[in-house]
């Protein structure tokens, strides 16, 4: 046990070191003054009925306001969430924990209703997020266990077994069962509630889930479909297309780094090496498909005349899906890996926070895309400021970062 731990040691020790002699350092953004201080002004602007920010104008910056019940509304909590961790990694220069504990409390509240009443369908899984935060810090908090829990249920209940997956969107056409890319993060809260209950059966939907869009999402090359259209009494693939990307055979980005995101979670979950595999695939679909300028397109494919926009949501996503699966190399002692994950969410951090660090809008970062189709682009977006903030966390605990 002893030289186990020494070489565990010795494997951290050259990931930090590797990493700190790459090239490109991580942005100093990302522990900007400017950081906390924005977030305080948003979180001291709650509403009752409370409005949640999902994202901005593209002029001024400033925040467009929706209701609770939209599949970014735990975004804005689990940030203030993520300054409370701040805290605890930066002291007291990040601000105060108790205050961005009760703001992160309070901000949670207004999704409570959802737990009995909902519109966001799989999506239960994101704006569970702040209710997972909650338990991280108090894991016998009545309130965070009840929503995990309620959460988790609908959407265990939304699983077909014909399918072998949970269904995303609803659709007029009941045989039409539609899975999205976007699904496999909603996934946690499966795990999270069976850890709470020893209901095993939710680790199984979210592997079948899992196995499922593995086989039906992911290309040889390593990118993906947006959707894939089920039968629902067969289970048989219909369609496998886009929605939010540039064409049905394109990889749209923001999918991607779900993907990755969401298969090195799992893996995390349950060891299985195809997981490990495909988010590794994944991975380098990402890294080779990038632009010489580092800078995340909104989809790999898409055409450069007329240009195309960025989204820096994807590229915040796509650094702490890469920090994740730098995690997995090393829990099977692999430092090279390990430290090429690392290395290139650094790159990704510091060429999309160039572009798109705002210092004068009320979001972090501007450069980002909602839906292209819809011309919704070159916005803040609230989880794009969410996943900047959790990469900066993730670099500090790391030991990749100074505050």
């Amino acid at each position: 046990m002893v030289v186990l731990h020494l070489v565990a040691l010795a494997l951290a020790s050259s990931i930090v070191s590797s990493a700190a002699s790459s090239k490109v350092s991580p942005p100093t953004e990302l522990f900007s003054p400017l950081v906390t201080k924005k977030v305080l002004k948003t979180a001291q602007a709650l509403s009752s009925p409370p409005q949640y920010p999902q994202y901005t104008d593209r002029e001024e910056g400033d925040w467009i306001w929706f209701g609770a019940d939209q599949w970014t509304a735990g975004f804005f909590p689990s940030t203030l969430y993520a300054l409370h961790e701040r805290v605890k990694l930066c002291g007291p220069r990040a601000g105060k924990a108790s205050q961005w504990l009760s703001l992160g409390r309070a901000w949670s509240t207004g999704e409570i209703p959802l737990e009995t009443h909902t519109g966001v369908g799989h999506d239960v899984g994101f704006i569970s997020y702040p209710f997972m935060d909650e338990l991280n810090v108090n894991p016998k908090n009545e309130t965070a266990i009840e929503a995990v829990n309620a959460f988790a249920a609908h959407l265990a209940g939304r699983f077909s077994p014909i399918v072998g997956c949970t269904r995303s969107w609803d659709s007029a056409d009941p045989t039409d069962f539609q899975v999205i890319i976007d699904n496999m993060m909603n996934l946690e809260v499966l795990f999270v509630s069976e850890a709470l209950t020893g209901n095993h059966t939710l680790r199984e939907i979210a592997i079948s889930h899992a196995d499922k869009t593995m086989v039906n999402h992911i290309r040889p090359d390593g990118g993906s479909f947006h959707v894939v259209d089920y039968n629902s009494t067969t289970g048989a693939v219909i369609r496998q297309r886009t929605s939010q990307g540039y064409a049905d055979n394109s990889t749209w980005s923001r999918g991607e780094s779900w993907g990755i995101y969401g298969f090195a979670n799992m893996y995390k979950h349950t060891q299985k090496y195809d997981y490990l595999q495909t988010a590794r695939k994944m991975a380098k679909y990402w890294i080779v498909n990038t632009p010489s300028d580092g800078i995340t397109p909104w989809d790999f494919n898409a055409p450069l005349d007329p240009p195309r926009p960025a989204d820096s949501s994807a590229a915040m996503i796509a650094a702490n899906a890469l920090l994740l699966l730098a995690d997995q190399e090393h829990s099977i002692l692999n430092a090279t890996g390990a430290s090429y994950y690392i290395k290139h969410a650094i790159q990704i951090l510091s060429a999309n926070t160039k572009l798109a660090w705002r210092p004068a809008w009320q979001s972090l970062l501007a450069n980002g895309t909602v839906n292209n189709p819809q011309q919704n682009n070159l916005t803040g977006i609230v989880y794009g400021d969410y996943y900047f903030i959790k990469a900066g966390n993730e670099l500090v605990s790391r030991g990749l970062a100074g505050c």
